[in-house]
């Protein structure tokens, strides 16, 4: 079970010249992986390559499935993904409840009105704690209630890929420190999560695999860590 990805991306700058991204890399096809690097390096532009949101070139499959080659696109709508980005864009007319509903009806579209549910409603509200919110409307909850709600839609849809881009970059540290607990427990869910992140405390906290994006055209480094007792990463490089 992998994400297999080799990608490559032409972007233009404003001055007329012309970064060159280039994604090669094997990632695990569960668990937590964060990708982290300085900005500009390509992490939310890899997010956004493997979700066929930014068109490259290439190819990536998911978990043996293919969801891109030189001769096939999948369109981000029919990718099971589940994206959530640095502000978790709750509708904000409708209850928590509500919220939840749209991504239950999201997966009944995806797969084709069949009753399958790769995730069980009421363990995703165990495991993000938000139980006594669901009545509530998102301009009552706080920035770490917000986010645990937008996870819980974006699993709600049972995508087989979660992607989450700086999600709590715009909390202060008590909101961070109260949804860390909660991503934590994201990590026994059997999908790749795929996190983007500057903060070296939440890699610490939640990643079983890193990878460091560098400079554009630069190898890109994937560090895998393992329960040791030194707790030290050994360093494989996928370029």
């Amino acid at each position: 079970m992998t994400i297999e990805s080799n990608l490559k991306l032409r972007y233009p700058n404003p001055d007329g010249t012309f970064l060159n991204f280039a994604f090669n890399l094997v990632l695990p096809g569960k668990g937590v992986t964060a990708i982290t690097g300085p900005s500009g390096s390509g992490k939310t532009t890899f997010l956004r390559c493997l979700s066929g949101l930014t068109r490259a070139n290439g190819y990536v499959s998911v978990n043996g499935t293919v969801w891109q080659s030189e001769t096939f696109f999948l369109p981000t709508y029919r990718r099971p993904i589940g994206y959530v980005f640095q502000e978790g864009s709750l509708f904000p007319h409708l209850s928590v409840m509500k919220n939840l509903t749209y991504g239950l009806k999201r997966a009944t579209r995806r797969l084709n009105g069949k009753a399958k549910r790769t995730f069980d409603l009421n363990h995703l509200l165990d495991i993000l704690g938000i139980q006594h919110l669901l009545e509530r409307r998102p301009d009552t909850l706080s920035g770490g209630e917000r986010q645990r709600v937008a996870l819980a839609r974006a699993l709600a849809s049972s995508p087989e890929a979660l992607f989450l881009d700086e999600p709590l970059s715009a909390l202060d540290q008590e909101r961070k420190d109260e949804i860390i607990p909660y991503l934590k427990n994201l990590r026994t869910l059997e999908i790749p999560i795929l996190y983007v992140s500057h903060s070296q405390e939440e890699v610490e906290h939640l990643a079983g695999t890193v990878v460091r994006m560098t400079k554009p055209g630069e190898p890109i480094v994937a560090m895998a860590r393992f329960a040791t007792p030194t707790n030290d990463p050994t360093h494989a490089s996928f370029d």
